[in-house]
């Protein structure tokens, strides 16, 4: 039997070093695919097995109004900011205040960050370009990827322009990919933090089990972990 998770990209490392727990003490195989928020949801709508399902909790919430979901599991990870990157060893630009970020963005060699139409930091770094004012100056250095953790490490992957390239996703993916160090969140009135929640699917194939592990996501014990990773708790 094999336990079936689609999860945002933000939640790879605490589901993975859970899933090594989980392996352990329930003796089932544990399965996860990431990749874009957006992304994840159309594989769950169209009907990818599926136990336990993570994304943005306006996602989660809007599986619940459908019965997707089983509702009375839906819980947050927490809430995850979104953050800008360098390749490790590589000087940190300033990016204190909206002046200096936009300065940061201005006169980056390139942009690197997740899909620009299905994942939420993407999106999101398109709606900050276009209230800096500067997206048409800099689309051409938009470098975007399926994913933050394939941004990410495309960007630790840099050789040449390496000094004057930057990254911009949620700060979980950036802290779990080796080879780019976080700067910093996004200041005001570019910040953006979203909280992730857990559900199990309403049409999992293994619901106890399933629920087991959408509790130790979200419960106390992981706590710690998730904090570890970039899932801020309030």
């Amino acid at each position: 039997m094999t336990l079936n998770i689609l999860s945002a990209g933000a939640a790879k490392a605490v589901v993975n070093t859970l899933a090594e727990t989980f392996t352990g003490s329930e003796r089932v195989a544990v399965s996860a695919v990431f990749n874009a928020a957006g992304t994840i949801r159309a594989q769950f709508a169209a009907g990818e097995p599926c136990d336990v399902v993570i994304l943005p909790i306006a996602m989660l919430d809007a599986l619940a109004v459908e019965r997707r979901i089983d509702a009375s599991t839906h819980a947050p990870l927490g809430h995850v900011p979104t953050g800008i990157a360098v390749a490790t060893g590589v000087a940190a630009p300033r990016i204190g205040d909206a002046a200096a970020t936009r300065s940061a963005f201005e006169h980056a060699s390139a942009i690197y960050c997740p899909d620009t139409q299905r994942s939420t930091a993407g999106l999101h770094v398109v709606r900050v370009l276009n209230e800096m004012g500067i997206h048409a100056s800099v689309a051409d250095r938009l470098r975007d990827y399926a994913n933050g953790a394939e941004a990410m490490a495309a960007l630790a992957a840099l050789g040449t322009d390496r000094d004057r390239a930057i990254g911009c996703t949620q700060v979980t993916e950036i802290l779990y990919t080796p080879g780019v160090t976080l700067v910093g969140v996004l200041p005001p009135p570019f910040e953006l933090t979203t909280v992730y929640s857990a559900a199990v699917s309403a049409h999992s194939r293994d619901p106890e089990r399933a629920r087991r592990f959408a509790a130790l996501l979200t419960g106390s014990h992981s706590e710690a972990l998730r904090v570890e990773s970039g899932f801020a708790q309030r």
